[in-house]
């Protein structure tokens, strides 16, 4: 038995965003770290609690703003059906989402600051239990892609 992956991708512009997000996040890392060195200094505690700070903070920075932008990208996909849309998302653990149109009860386009600046838009599915989302997607993409799911969904909701 063939599995079968969604096909569709978020935009690349998705790793700009993602990377910056991680480096405001890292900022506060470095200044936890910072003043973790200045109370080792302060106290007259041993050295090695400097190098650890440095070390965890720059393994952070390093993981979190260069390596799983990358993963969490190669990782994301779509797809939209007829019936379904299917997600498949996730680092280490990949999760795969089937959310059944009939179960849609509306789609949204949100975008912060830095979405807004790429040009990108996060494609917000809402079902009665849970909303799903489809992140960083082009504003054209996005849009089209909210208009289809509605309407998919209205066919769905009226053939039951």
């Amino acid at each position: 038995m063939t599995i079968y992956e969604p096909q569709k991708r978020i935009s690349e512009r998705a790793l700009t965003v993602w990377k910056i997000s991680a480096s405001l996040h890292s900022l506060l890392i470095w200044i936890l770290a910072g003043g973790l060195i200045a109370i080792t200094i302060l106290f007259d505690w041993p050295g090695w609690v400097i190098a650890a700070s440095v070390a965890a903070a720059a393994l952070y920075s390093f993981l979190f703003i260069f390596v799983m932008p990358a993963l969490r990208w190669k990782r994301w996909r779509y797809e939209v059906r007829e019936q379904e849309i299917e997600l498949q998302y996730g680092v280490f653990i990949i999760k795969r989402t089937l959310i059944p149109m009939i179960r849609v009860q509306h789609v949204d386009t949100q975008q912060g600051p830095l979405l807004r600046k790429y040009r990108l838009s996060t494609v917000t599915v809402s079902t009665a239990a849970t909303v799903h989302e489809i992140p960083a997607l082009d504003m054209e993409e996005a849009e089209a892609l909210r208009t289809s799911i509605s309407r998919l969904a209205r066919v769905a909701d009226e053939d039951v």
